[in-house]
Parts: structure tokens; sequence; C-alpha cells
């Protein structure tokens, strides 16, 4: 370990230092301690919202399906491309809305907020693998610790 932090970011910016000084970063790893699970929860759903968001994702799937299918015409790809992506956003947008409001409505209440679920670390150390640690802490500006295997310094003596 060359560093603890209690920010992944400023875990960031020492690999990003090492990075910067041409380290091979790819033998360093920012490890998250005392993980958690955190839902953050973004607002009300409703089936009217249910059915908006589903519409919207089925118009976008829609569309490309259209368009993909009319690339391949090839007499008149552009029109039929357009028109069919056309189509095809209309047809999702109506299927997403359908399925989107009947799944929202066959939870029964349970679950009437979205969310955004996410993990959250009380603090953050950046690895690297042993043969490289002490290069490491040179180029951030530690110390290198001693090693394992060497002996330990002799004490001093006091006056």
């Amino acid at each position: 370990m060359i560093g603890g932090f209690r920010e992944y970011a400023d875990a960031e910016r020492v690999v990003d230092r090492l990075s910067d000084a041409g380290f091979p970063v790819e033998h360093t790893a920012i490890v998250g301690r005392g993980l958690s699970s955190v839902e953050q929860v973004t607002g009300r759903m409703t089936t009217l919202r249910a059915a908006g968001q589903s519409a919207l994702s089925g118009a976008i799937i829609g569309a490309l399906f259209g368009w993909l299918f009319g690339a391949f015409n090839w007499i008149n790809p552009l029109v039929s491309g357009l028109l069919l992506a056309l189509y095809g956003a209309l047809f999702g947008a109506v299927l997403g809305a359908v399925l989107g409001a009947a799944g929202h409505a066959m939870t029964g209440g349970r679950r009437d907020f979205s969310s955004v679920a996410g993990m959250r670390a009380e603090s953050y150390e950046v690895l690297v693998s042993a043969h490289l640690a002490d290069e490491a802490r040179r180029l951030i500006g530690g110390a290198p610790a001693p090693r394992a295997d060497s002996p330990a310094p002799a004490p001093r003596p006091t006056a």
C-alpha cells in the first residue's frame, strides 16, 4: 500500500500523478474498504411516469430497428429508412408505454419510487505491486518503507 485516503478523488489523483510520471499504472489498484450499498432515491414513480419512461425507451429502440431495416432497401434507402424509423419509433413508444404502465401497475404500489443503486466506501487505498512500491512512493514524494527482507536499523546511541 502506498497511501490511504478518505475520498476516492484523492486516490485517483495519486494514480494520475504516477501515470504522468511514466509509472506503469497497470500494476496499481484503488481498493475501497468498508463498502456499503447506497440507493439514492431520485423521485416518485407513478403509472404515468413509468409509461412515459418506457415509451421513450421503446421509441428509441423502435426507431433504431426501423432505420436498420430501411437501410437495407437498395431501391430508395434514405426515404424508406426514415419512414421505417418513424413507424418504428411510433410503434415502440406505444408498446413501451403499455408495457411500462402494466409493469408498474403489477407491482401493486410496493415500489412507488425510482432510484439509482451504487457502492460507497469508507476509505480507499492505492496498492502497487511489491516490486514497484518503492519507485511509486518516490514518485509521489513519500519515503520508501523498509522492506520486509531488510534488517532493522540499529538503534542510535543517546548522549
